[in-house]
């Protein structure tokens, strides 16, 4: 089986990061910015929900609630780095082009690859936001 034939609409190219490889890569530079700056958004609200609950002086507990903009954070920054798109390969299509613009997985052994990557990729992310939201509770303060 050759990399074109997991892809409809999208002419395979090894080696090259512009085409789709089942549980690699399902996303091009305009995605991969996307995702970025998701990541750089959700870190600005994890810093800026801390700052509020201590500023406020929440119980410590209630930091906890930094998990979820950190898991966000997480997130955006995994599918950049690793040119996967969690949601696209939990539904199975890619996009290398403009945004908004997808192209369906056709195999079943590549959409199983993607659905893998997409749970380790959310499996991550959250573990990242739940070790950051302990981490804010037992911070001194």
């Amino acid at each position: 089986m050759t990399l074109s034939t997991f892809a409809a609409g999208q002419p395979a190219m090894p080696g090259v990061d512009t085409a789709y490889r089942p549980g690699i890569c399902n996303i091009g530079p305009e995605e991969i910015r996307r995702r970025r700056r998701a990541g750089h958004i959700g870190l600005v609200a994890t810093f800026v929900v801390l700052a509020v609950l201590i500023a406020v002086g929440a119980p410590p507990l209630t930091r906890l609630l930094v998990a979820l903009p950190a898991a966000a954070a997480a997130s955006g920054y995994l599918q950049a780095w690793f040119k996967f798109c969690a949601g696209f390969g939990s539904m199975g299509v890619f996009n290398f082009g403009p945004l908004g613009e997808t192209h369906q997985v056709v195999d079943d052994e590549a959409r199983a690859l993607d659905r893998s990557k997409a749970r380790r990729i959310g499996l991550a992310s959250f573990g990242i936001g739940v070790t950051v939201g302990l981490l804010a509770v037992l911070l001194p303060v």
